[in-house]
């Protein structure tokens, strides 16, 4: 009788652990790895190579291999989507990126996204995603500055953290988020603003977060329209028109407004000094095209906190131009690209950039 009870316990027991370790594994989230190439996916030589390498050489399934922590703070799985370095990202690349990560978000066994990204135009793609994919579900996109080869590589705690992050109910409804060096970037605000140290990315306005040890800490939201409350829908866009950036400095001369335009540009974001400055020579010539319907967009190459007045340097309003706001040039060019599938009106691009 006694022994028929203990039996009885024990297996109670025994069935007790095993629904409990049942229970913790469907508690956890379900993240998908989308993988895109890039450092992060790189090799060197030599454990002492940081900065020379080669980009796009692990695959996803290896990645994900040689981080076996992942499985304690999500259910994983990777895609290879492109294995390329990021400066070859192309318009095309993005909209396939876009529509995959848009048909996953969709998904009722997929809670949240990460894309391993190379660092050159992280920036670029987590905006274009920021506009056009309409989730709450976390998106997370991740890079690295070293190769997983390297003496102090940082690839494997910032995937390590991209994925926690992207399993967080707390990191919901925030926007697509760029994970690195245990902050928590808006992919609207963060830029590439050093290329040979770990602490590469920076917002002009402060990172939204922090993440250490897997625990998101949270100091701030992004106030422009983002992912739900955004009017571009990656589903209803098959192509982005050609948007071009043309560099000013001293002495510049119109000849590479021209050419871009000659090419096919749509718009030119013009990549100005201090305010968007644009020099007594290069106006007219910029009138001229804003005639012949191409938009002009007057940003700023100031390195952190660009910020462009509208009016201010030039008549905006004479010239039927539109200003950046505070997007550099790289990301007025996402922007544009975006809002000129929507409209060719200069008012309502204006709007858009003052909105996002």
């Amino acid at each position: 009788m006694l022994k028929n009870t203990v039996t009885r316990w024990a297996l109670a027991v025994v069935s007790a652990v095993i629904l409990s370790g049942t229970a913790m594994a469907q508690t956890k989230p379900n993240v998908v790895i989308l993988a895109t190439g890039g450092t992060i996916a790189g090799a060197g030589a030599d454990v002492t190579n940081s900065a020379t390498y080669q980009a796009a050489k692990v695959p996803v399934d290896k990645l994900i291999a040689g981080i076996p922590q992942l499985s304690n703070v999500a259910a994983v799985r990777g895609e290879q989507v492109f294995q390329i370095a990021s400066e070859s990202f192309t318009n095309a690349n993005l909209l396939t990126l876009g529509k995959r990560v848009a048909a996953l978000a969709k998904q009722s066994d997929v809670d949240g996204i990460v894309i391993t990204h190379g660092t050159d135009t992280t920036e670029e793609t987590a905006y274009f995603l920021n506009l056009v994919v309409h989730t709450e579900k976390p998106i997370v996109v991740v890079a690295s500055m070293r190769p997983g080869t390297a003496m102090s590589a940082d690839g494997t705690l910032n995937l390590y953290s991209a994925v926690s992050v992207a399993g967080s109910k707390d990191a919901r409804g925030k926007g697509v988020l760029v994970v690195m060096n245990d902050e928590i970037n808006s992919g609207r605000d963060v830029t590439k603003a050093i290329n040979i140290k770990v602490e590469a990315f920076k917002s002009p306005w402060g990172p939204l977060g922090l993440v250490v040890e897997g625990k998101n800490y949270w100091f701030r939201k992004l106030d422009k329209r983002h992912t739900m409350t955004s009017e571009f829908d990656i589903e209803k866009i098959d192509a982005l028109p050609q948007v071009e950036i043309a560099y000013a400095a001293g002495s510049v001369t119109d000849v590479a407004y021209r050419s871009l335009v000659a090419s096919g540009a749509k718009a030119i974001i013009h990549a100005g000094p201090g305010n968007g400055s644009v020099s007594g020579t290069l106006v007219p010539a910029l009138q001229e095209l804003r005639s012949k319907g191409v938009h002009i967009i007057r940003s700023t190459h100031v390195n952190a906190g660009g910020f462009v007045l509208r009016n201010a340097e030039q008549p905006d309003d004479k010239y039927d131009w539109v200003v950046a706001h505070d997007l550099n040039p790289q990301k007025a060019r996402i922007l544009a690209t975006v809002a000129l599938t929507a409209t060719n009106d200069t008012k309502e691009l204006q709007r858009i950039f003052w909105e996002y």
